[in-house]
């Protein structure tokens, strides 16, 4: 599998709607299912992405997603990642 890069947007808007703790779920997902060392992996958080009033925005390999809180970080961790 090539790298997947992950950012999630950690503009004041984003991060104060759910991002925070977006980048801690995303994490642990990583950490609890040992892909770090598996699969090539770029996680970064990115500044505003211009998606304010969809936030919190995240986006994966060039996909956005829009209204992102936990559960639909983990669905989404989990459709790239299946177990």
């Amino acid at each position: 599998m090539g790298k997947v890069k992950i950012v999630i947007c950690i503009g004041s808007s984003c991060f104060a709607r759910g991002n925070a703790e977006n980048v801690k779920v995303t994490e642990d997902f990583l950490a609890k299912r040992g892909l770090a060392d598996d699969i090539d992996i770029e996680l970064s958080g990115g500044l505003c992405t211009n998606n304010c009033p969809d936030g919190p925005v995240v986006i994966v390999d060039g996909k956005v997603y829009r209204h992102v809180e936990k559960g639909v970080m983990l669905d989404i961790l989990k459709s790239y990642f299946p177990e």
